[in-house]
């Protein structure tokens, strides 16, 4: 691609970006859809997407930020239901399409059906957690999918080279199947682990070298990626694993001055990613039906209604029968009660496809061992960009709406801990404030003072954890904040207007600036 296209696609990704906000959509649809549009502009150059652009530029970051931000202890508590996800619906998903694919299409060996299945099987890493996460769903579903769309890819991907291989070669066989899958999955958490363990004691030399060490967490998750992949291991679940392992507060080497720009420069590389790859999503669809052959009639457009169908319902079947079979004996009960029918159906419906899953089908090969082509490639290719599609589209727009219909809202399990950990962090200070009030001389004007900001955080904290806050204790906490807000609007003036007249020069103005600053962002979260 041109740097033009690609700086004219970053301007449309950002505008529809801040429309969507506006409209209060989920931004990848609308992506989607711009991108199907400007595809059939006559004066926009094509732009093809390439598979290993998706594959080696676009997926390692986003996985990683993904992982990195997966609470551990919260994917331990849902495993077996990410398990049953990422791992079983994924089987199941490519088997039932390629049953219903073979019995459609005409000419379609079993080979490609299954490649079919399983490039259209793992659901989309973006799409349906960005919407569970701006509706404010329970922790547990946003849990269940984040998991979910972590490391079903993996699992695609293993699925998919081997039907391709059984294509490619004429020969397929079960258990080398199931040996290339348990040794692709072992040895890319394993390359992870070990990727990370090697990584570490250079990330805590280097953790006061802010740009030295935001560079190198990119590189290691091309490498994990790159690494595995030459090994003919599971790239995704490298990069997967080394993205928790950094996430481990034993393991994580970053200091206050790198969360704070490292967690926004990886939120705008990854935002923009994520909205390239979905508009060039969107801008296959003139040349993929350029690739469809002559003739090619209707019949198609209902192989895919009929495809997708295929994958709703079997996400239907096996979300509730995984939800419900495991926990009828009584004693898993106790542990695992029932969830709630409305969230089994969010889940259910969540299942939008992405740009992995094209991309995965671009990869497919032109022609076999023999020298004759790929069995149905440019109609597998269609088919997934309209699966693409209609899942965006027709799950994506009405996910919303469902949840609101179903009354699932958030359970506050986030909002009571955060509250816990404010108030447990609050305690800590005091008791800390009481023991150095002890050990040094300080003038009881300072102590009396750090004493009541923080005996009137544990009171606020307190009355949050417990529910006992009253709307006139929490308006006179969040005034109090506004006032503060306006104190330091005024320091930050007063320092601006000491630069225009030349008191001071520019760096002195960001060395203030960067303080303030913090101090503002420290009473945004409060």
């Amino acid at each position: 691609m041109d740097v033009e296209i690609i700086l004219v696609l970053l301007f449309v990704v950002v505008l529809l970006v801040a429309l969507a906000n506006k409209l209060k959509l989920p931004y990848p649809i609308l992506l989607v859809l711009a991108g199907l549009i400007i595809s059939f502009v006559p004066a926009f150059p094509d732009v093809i997407l390439k598979p290993e652009l998706v594959f080696i530029l676009f997926l390692p970051p986003i996985i990683q930020l993904s992982a990195f931000y997966t609470s551990a202890r919260d994917f331990r508590a849902n495993i077996r239901s990410i398990s049953l996800l990422a791992v079983g619906l994924v089987l199941a998903t490519m088997v039932a399409v390629a049953l219903v694919a073979h019995a459609l299409i005409k000419d379609l060996p079993w080979g490609a059906a299954f490649a079919l299945g399983a490039i259209v099987g793992p659901t989309d890493s973006i799409a349906a957690t960005s919407i569970a996460q701006r509706l404010g769903l329970p922790r547990r579903i946003v849990t269940v999918l984040e998991g979910e769309s972590l490391l079903n890819d993996a699992t695609a991907l293993v699925a998919y080279r081997v039907a391709v291989a059984a294509v490619v070669t004429g020969t397929f066989s079960l258990l080398d199947a199931g040996g290339q899958f348990l040794l692709s999955s072992i040895g890319g958490i394993g390359l992870g682990i070990v990727l990370g363990l090697i990584v570490t004691p250079i990330f805590r030399r280097l953790n006061e070298d802010v740009p030295v060490y935001l560079t190198l967490t990119f590189l290691s998750g091309y490498g994990a990626y790159l690494l595995a992949d030459a090994l003919h291991f599971s790239g995704v679940l490298a990069v997967a694993t080394i993205g928790i392992f950094y996430g481990q507060p034993r393991f994580n080497t970053m200091t206050p001055t790198l969360r704070i720009q490292g967690t926004a420069i990886w939120d705008i590389v990854v935002f923009v990613l994520n909205g390239l790859i979905f508009i060039l999503v969107g801008l296959q669809l003139n040349d993929i039906v350029k690739q469809l052959p002559d003739g090619t009639s209707m019949e198609v457009v209902w192989y895919a209604i009929l495809i997708s169908l295929t994958l709703i319902v079997v996400r239907f079947i096996w979300v509730f029968a995984g939800t419900y079979l495991p926990r009828l004996p009584a004693s898993v009960r106790a542990r695992d009660p029932f969830p709630h029918w409305q969230h089994v159906v969010i889940v259910s419906w969540a299942g939008m496809r992405g740009g992995v899953s094209l991309a995965t089908a671009l990869a497919l090969p032109f022609v076999l061992d023999n020298k004759a082509v790929f069995p149905q490639r440019s109609l597998i290719i269609f088919l997934t960009f309209c699966v693409i599609l209609a899942t965006l589209v027709l799950q994506g727009l009405t996910l919303p709406f469902l949840i609101k219909r179903l009354n699932v809202v958030d359970d506050g399990t986030s909002e009571r801990e955060e509250h816990k950990a404010r108030l447990k962090a609050a305690q800590a200070a005091q008791a800390q404030l009481t023991i150095i009030a002890q050990e040094l001389d300080l003038s009881s004007a300072h102590m009396g003072k750090l004493m009541h900001h923080y005996e009137d955080r544990i009171r606020h904290y307190t009355a949050l954890y417990h529910g006992e806050l009253d709307a006139d204790g929490e308006d006179h906490f969040a005034q109090f904040g506004k006032i503060e807000q306006q104190l330091l609007k005024a320091e930050l003036d007063a320092v601006l207007q000491l630069r225009n007249d030349q008191v001071i020069n520019d760096e002195i103005l960001r060395r203030v600036q960067y303080d303030l600053d913090l101090e503002w962002l420290r009473l945004q979260d409060n």
